[in-house]
């Protein structure tokens, strides 16, 4: 019986082995990958001072694995079930009229969250898209990466007016979508993206005077819009060979009279208070909040530290985003919204938390604060 039994476990130690030989190759070849910085821009990256032996680097020491192996922890991810990781039923929505986009006035202030990061900011009659990542399906391997929770957005890249700009944090698939990049190409004027990451836009067919990239402080002028490239403490790749080969990016979107900050993704440090001094005071701060744990601590913040941090870039109202679309880490779905929403109401931050698709405008009446994700699936 024990050598049946070893026979079975070889055979499918050699499928599985076969099945991730095949799934690496299949997502090196995929054009989901996006393209290479030249040798002359790696060149140019050199003289950032923060770019060294072809990574770049972040201001602080950061050490991506603050806790066990790499292997250990994707293997607890992949076949340890941990409460509630999932909703018990699609996340409530307010589909988006996008008619509604188009009616603005110069001195409007709004936003919309689609799940995870994507969010789009009306501001100064501007249109602006943060991570817009509005695809129901990740990455080229669409069967090992997270599910997306809602089977649909509350708006298609498609259904979308004309944009003015993508900002785009950094080049990791929940965050740069190949597909919605795809569709929002040619409705969109301009793409601001972090060094490195415009070889990816111009792989996927994006007119290259269309893309910007910025170094960090770099500012750019669009219709009455100041957008400046600021810090982040994180890291980046799409594909096994290359870890930390583009930059990555929290962004400032300043207008006459609003000011917005996105956070991207990352973990805590003295940058957010460096850029609440040299920036702030914010009406909105997006801020990153979900798919921490204790193994990756300086690269994810704790919903408590996404709260301080809201505080350090002096948020007049904190928007806490990336959660309710994927579950990449061992914590529950709701689990960052519960805890900083707790967090927010302790240290008295102004906290909004509207569902998918809702429309919040800022400055015009009561927040959106009511808690739905405590009634999802009853």
């Amino acid at each position: 019986m024990t050598q049946p039994l070893k026979l079975l476990g070889r055979l499918v130690a050699s499928l599985l082995a076969v099945l991730l030989v095949a799934g690496v190759a299949f997502a090196n070849l995929s054009p989901e990958l996006g393209g290479k910085p030249t040798k002359a821009q790696r060149a140019a990256y050199a003289k950032t001072g923060h770019y060294r032996d072809g990574e770049f680097q972040n201001l602080v020491p950061t050490t991506m694995m603050t806790g066990g192996s790499t292997v250990s922890v994707l293997w607890k991810f992949l076949f340890s079930k941990t409460p509630d990781a999932m909703p018990p039923a699609p996340l409530p929505t307010q589909p988006l009229d996008s008619l509604s986009i188009t009616r603005k006035t110069a001195n409007l202030l709004r936003v919309t969250w689609f799940g995870h990061s994507a969010s789009l900011v009306e501001i100064a009659g501007r249109n602006i898209l943060f991570d817009p990542m509005l695809s129901v399906k990740m990455g080229p391997i669409p069967w090992v990466t997270p599910k997306r929770y809602n089977p649909a957005l509350a708006i298609t890249a498609e259904q979308l007016p004309p944009i003015d700009a993508v900002l785009i944090s950094h080049d990791h698939y929940d965050h740069l979508d190949y597909q919605t990049i795809r569709r929002l190409k040619d409705k969109t004027a301009h793409f601001y993206v972090p060094l490195g990451v415009g070889a990816h836009l111009l792989a996927w067919g994006v007119a290259p005077e269309k893309v910007h990239e910025l170094d960090w402080h770099d500012s750019v002028q669009l219709g009455g819009l100041t957008i400046i490239s600021t810090p982040a403490r994180h890291f980046s790749g799409r594909g096994l060979t290359n870890r930390n080969s583009t930059s990555w990016s929290s962004w400032v979107v300043k207008s006459a009279s609003k000011r917005v900050f996105y956070s991207g993704d990352g973990g805590y440090g003295p940058h957010f208070q460096t850029i609440g001094r040299q920036h702030g005071p914010f009406d909105l701060a997006l801020m990153e909040c979900g798919q921490y744990d204790a193994n990756w601590a300086q690269i994810h913040m704790l919903p408590e530290q996404t709260v301080q941090a809201a505080r350090d870039v002096q948020a007049r109202v904190l928007l806490p985003v990336h959660w309710g679309a994927f579950t990449e880490a061992n914590h529950a779905w709701n689990d960052p919204i519960r805890r900083a929403t707790t967090e927010a109401t302790r240290l008295a931050q102004p906290i909004t938390t509207p569902e998918l698709g809702q429309p919040v405008t800022l400055g015009a009446g009561p927040l959106p604060q009511r808690p739905w994700w405590l009634s999802v699936g009853q």
